[in-house]
Order: C-alpha cells, then sequence, then structure tokens
C-alpha cells in the first residue's frame, strides 16, 4: 500500500507557460479553443473595426476613397484582415463541425481526430484562398 507521503504534489494552479507548453491537449481540444477565440475577435475587435470603417466611408466621398485607396492598402490592416478572415473561416468550419457532433454524427474518437485535423486544414486553406485575393 502506497503511503500518503509517496504522492506527488499537484500544484494549485496552472499558469500559461504550463497551459501551453506542459499540458498536451488533444486536437479536438484546440479546434474547441481556436473556436472560442476566432469566435471573440468576431465580436468584439472585427465588429468595432467594421463600424468604424463602414462610417468613415458613409460619411463622405473623400471618406470613401480613403478607407478604398489608402487605408485598406497599408501592410497592417491587411494582416488585421487577414486574422479576421481565418478567425471567420475556422470559426465557420469549427461551427460547422459541432453541428454534426450536436446530432452524434462523428463523437467516436478516431472520427473526432479525423474531422478536427479537417476543421484546421480547411481553415487554413480558405484563409490563404481568400487572404491570396486580399494581397
Amino acid at each position: 500500500m502506497a503511503s500518503a507521503s509517496a504522492k506527488k504534489i499537484r500544484p494549485k494552479y496552472l499558469s500559461l507557460p504550463a497551459l501551453l507548453f506542459q499540458i498536451r491537449l488533444p486536437v479536438p481540444g484546440w479546434v474547441s479553443i481556436l473556436h472560442r477565440i476566432s469566435g471573440a475577435l468576431l465580436v468584439i475587435p472585427f465588429a468595432a473595426w467594421a463600424l468604424y470603417l463602414l462610417d468613415t466611408s458613409l460619411r463622405s466621398e473623400q471618406g470613401f476613397s480613403y478607407v478604398r485607396n489608402q487605408y485598406l492598402n497599408l501592410t497592417l490592416v491587411k494582416l488585421g484582415l487577414l486574422v479576421f478572415i481565418w478567425a471567420y473561416c475556422h470559426h465557420f468550419c469549427a461551427g460547422i463541425r459541432y453541428l454534426f457532433l450536436d446530432l452524434d454524427k462523428g463523437v467516436d474518437l478516431k472520427t473526432a481526430r479525423l474531422t478536427s485535423w479537417i476543421v484546421i486544414a480547411a481553415g487554413l486553406a480558405l484563409t490563404a484562398v481568400l487572404g491570396a485575393k486580399l494581397w
């Protein structure tokens, strides 16, 4: 019988480096976390940015030409748009996967891992296609 002192001491909290580098999360877990992150990105900063651009472009003809010809041609803006394109594509693909999971399709471990890899690949492929049109 093992003694109580031989038990491994467990940490009382988990730090961010422990979550990122020490704990091995399976691929469906990463898809779930990325789905939440992409959803938060789409709601909070992207909605505010899109409303700012809409307001600027609808205010006057000069504002529209500024947004179209100058602002959207900046490299940092295009990188930001690329992040939002990825967020939308990943959120869309993962959302379809979760709809199938709600219908009890693809719940077993092998299929869940396969569909998780498909979601990641499809999100990145769609981002590459749409990002190529952006640049």
